[in-house]
């Protein structure tokens, strides 16, 4: 089966200071154990703040080491799942379920992209 991963983009400068709500954080928990069950999830994780990253970026020959945050980056990615579903169309219904357990305040968008195998 295909595996896919979900890219979690979130506006740091519009996302709740202190962070996901118990409420968001049980949701989710419950959404990872039945995505877990049903043999989907192969892994995920939330990324720490971008002002904690550095960005390496090779260009022209030359490789240049920044460290955040970046001022230049409106959507950030905050966190990955893996999956393994049949096709992409069971990998964006996952991912929609994901988006929809947000509280209203949030903004929060997915790239769900397949990996290319060998």
């Amino acid at each position: 089966m295909p595996r896919y991963l979900s890219l979690v983009r979130v506006d740091e400068s519009a996302a709740p200071a202190e962070g996901p709500s118990p409420e968001l954080m049980q949701r989710m928990g419950e959404l990872i154990e039945e995505m877990t069950k049903a043999g989907v999830l192969l892994d995920t994780a939330g990324l720490t703040p971008s002002a904690q990253g550095t960005r390496v970026h090779y260009e022209g020959g030359q490789l240049s080491v920044t460290d955040g945050p970046f001022t230049e980056s409106k959507e950030v990615i905050g966190g990955y799942a893996l999956m393994q579903a049949k096709d992409k169309a069971e990998a964006i219904e996952w991912t929609r379920r994901f988006l929809k357990i947000h509280e209203p305040h949030w903004t929060v968008t997915c790239e769900v992209r397949e990996i290319v195998e060998g």
